[in-house]
């Protein structure tokens, strides 16, 4: 399951990925969070929540590169993961380095109160 949510007077946008996630998953969130980033505009920041994930199905790869593409158009300037378990860690890092070409800054935290102090929330 994926949840997104967007706060506009923090400029960031959150994404919560929970349980099993599959490539439908992502295909149905899709129109939503393009809504929430042209809401948002340029220059915002993701929070992207990994604490409740149990499994991502490996063919959501190329779906979550694209997400990271579409973040990357749309202005994403700090890029914050709560990754508790690093076992958990679907291969963020090496998504972001094909996917993101001006590289935002990038935070990994166990926490979301951890995640929440690189956002000043």
């Amino acid at each position: 399951m994926i949840l997104a949510t967007s706060n506009k007077s923090n400029r960031l946008l959150c994404m919560s990925y929970s349980e099993r996630v599959r490539v439908g998953d992502m295909k149905r969130n899709r129109a939503a969070v393009e809504f929430l980033l042209a809401e948002l505009g340029a220059d915002f920041r993701l929070l992207t929540d990994l604490s409740r994930l149990e499994q991502m199905d490996v063919d959501c790869a190329a779906e979550l590169g694209e997400f990271m593409e579409l973040m990357h158009r749309s202005g994403v300037t700090l890029v914050v993961r709560v990754i508790p378990d690093p076992a958990k860690d679907i291969g963020m890092n090496i998504l972001t380095a094909f996917h993101y070409r001006r590289h935002p800054r990038v935070v990994t935290c166990k926490t979301t109160t951890e995640a929440a102090t690189h956002l000043a929330l």
